[in-house]
């Protein structure tokens, strides 16, 4: 299922969807828990990046591994460390990416209204302030993630 597209290797074809969405919810839902005026507008980003990040990164890991088997499975010596380095970084990242989209989800429900309360926290302020803290963390950690995963990635085609 992630062996290949239009006959290409999915995995230089997937990565880009990690690359662009994973970047967007970190700074969506960072800036969703930090500033509080703009709630209402990026709401709906926030939720849509937080279902779709951790299925492009899922889904990059998946054709990661089948490109390995496919075609690097024999690679050793400096190419077989590159590929190994930037393997290290898929399941950190999807742990991370996924962890921020629970996050993320979980702070837009948690700050919207509830229908008998007006203009106040579903859950009251601390909870919010909580999930927004808890929210930025798991931010920087995939941000960082997903920057060690292109960067390896990168390193490991272009042998730098």
């Amino acid at each position: 299922m992630f062996d290949q597209i239009l006959g290409l290797p999915a995995h230089p074809l997937i990565i880009h969807f990690a690359v662009v969405l994973t970047p967007l919810l970190v700074a969506a839902a960072a800036v969703y828990a930090l500033l509080p005026r703009w709630r209402t507008h990026l709401a709906w980003a926030v939720v849509l990046l937080s279902l779709a990040a951790p299925a492009a990164v899922f889904a990059a890991r998946e054709s990661g591994e089948n490109l390995k088997e496919a075609r690097f499975a024999s690679a050793d010596g400096t190419l077989g460390a590159r590929i190994a380095t930037h393997q290290s970084f898929a399941t950190p990242l999807l742990l991370s990416a996924l962890g921020l989209a629970v996050a993320a989800l979980l702070l837009v429900y948690a700050s919207r209204p509830a229908r008998d309360s007006v203009g106040r926290d579903r859950f009251g302020r601390s909870v919010t302030v909580l999930l927004s803290g808890l929210t930025v963390v798991l931010a920087a950690v995939a941000g960082y993630y997903v920057f060690r995963a292109g960067d390896s990635g990168a390193r490991a085609v272009w042998g730098m």
